[in-house]
């Protein structure tokens, strides 16, 4: 259980860790933060706020509360940037109440590529499962870093798209990249990234995010490109695309950046993750808002290193995970991560599913990310847009 004694100041305090440094933040990151952030403006309360966190393996006990400790126990791995973990609510506990005698702990460390391979090169792997993202698994597959996913044992049928259960990690919930925009700046509103291209028809400043990933899919989408041709990526005309509007750009680290910019009118459109798209269309009543069309759907991967010490009972965890509609529909209700299984659309209350990016009339207006190519292509590719962007 989460200890009583919880400094919900240190939550808020979060943010501005995720954005120290030159390293973007990840999406997971943003949901933390984010947590914090609707917790501070009396959007959430503490119950609500510890259920949200520990859905995200990210909820905060108290500095006299003791981690439960269990001869067996699995590590499961996360950006959360928090000091001290209990137990997960919506992945935690339900696995702990089906596997007596197993104890699951959340661990905030932060699992990098680097990171996972020091401790696997290294031989002293402790942690069991580990957030990350359908790219990264594809790196750490490669690099022989990560087990493959046991299907035997993971339900690869619940999700919605194969590409949701990956060789090498699989997703319990997902995330978009949207077209958000002001309303009161347009008489007609903008409805696509060709759209977001035209400084002559839809002018201002737009928001970008300071990384390639899905920014150069968008760049493909406005030059003509559709789902059926997107991949792979032509990374020169891509990159050429973003040098027309550079001027009119403002690249973003965090989303707490990209929300404030477009709430203090700094920008009037941008791409940025349909979460902080949700607080402000909510804030303002309507007037940012975002367009599903085009949007880029991705998946919330978990890893298993290799050599991770509970063995199979990762993989057995990770089933739980993927297994559960009920309790994904909850994370989406919290924060707006989408749910993964199949079923969870059906069950997601009325008023929450103009959020989820994975209902089916949302979903079907999206891309979904193409894992594989990024995978191969991300490091370079990434390393030629930041020196597009910064030169």
């Amino acid at each position: 259980m989460v200890g009583c004694n919880t400094d919900f100041g240190q939550i808020a305090s979060q943010e501005g860790e995720f954005t120290r440094g030159s390293e973007p933040q990840s999406f997971h990151q943003d949901c933390i933060a984010l947590a914090g952030e609707l917790w501070r403006r009396g959007r959430v309360d503490r119950r609500t706020l510890l259920a949200g966190l520990a859905a995200l393996g990210a909820a905060p006990v108290g500095a006299g509360a003791a981690r439960a400790q269990a001869a067996r126990e699995i590590r499961m791995v996360n950006w959360g940037g928090i000091a001290n973990q209990a137990f997960g609510r919506f992945y935690g506990e339900p696995f702990m109440a089906e596997n007596p005698g197993w104890t699951v702990v959340q661990d905030s460390s932060g699992p990098s590529l680097g990171r996972i391979r020091s401790q696997v090169e290294s031989g002293r792997v402790t942690w069991d499962l580990c957030d990350s993202s359908s790219s990264s698994s594809i790196q750490l597959g490669a690099l022989n870093l990560v087990n493959r996913i046991d299907y035997a044992i993971v339900p690869r049928d619940t999700v919605i798209d194969p590409s949701f259960a990956l060789e090498f990690g699989a997703a319990p919930y997902s995330f978009a990249s949207v077209l958000v925009y002001d309303r009161s700046k347009f008489p007609e509103p903008p409805k696509s990234w060709a759209d977001f291209w035209d400084l002559r028809k839809f002018p201002g400043m737009r928001l970008l995010r300071r990384d390639a990933l899905p920014t150069l899919d968008a760049a493909m989408m406005s030059l003509g490109r559709t789902r059926e041709n997107l991949y792979p990526i032509d990374v020169r005309a891509a990159l050429a695309r973003i040098r027309e509007i550079r001027r009119n750009l403002i690249f973003w680290n965090s989303g707490s950046e990209s929300e404030q910019a477009m709430r203090s009118g700094e920008a009037v459109m941008g791409m940025i993750w349909h979460t902080r798209a949700k607080v402000l269309h909510e804030e303002t009543q309507g007037r940012i808002t975002w367009e599903w069309n085009q949007g880029v759907l991705q998946q919330g991967i978990f890893v298993i290193p290799r050599g991770n010490p509970a063995g199979e009972m990762a993989q057995r965890l990770l089933a739980s995970m993927l297994s559960k509609p009920d309790q994904q529909v909850g994370l989406l209700q919290f924060l707006g991560n989408g749910p993964t299984h199949k079923e969870a659309a059906a069950r997601v209350p009325a008023a929450f599913r103009i959020f989820n990016p994975t209902d089916p009339a949302n979903a079907a207006k999206q891309v979904v990310i193409g894992a594989q190519w990024w995978g191969q292509n991300y490091i370079a590719t990434n390393a030629e847009y930041l020196d597009a962007i910064t030169g």
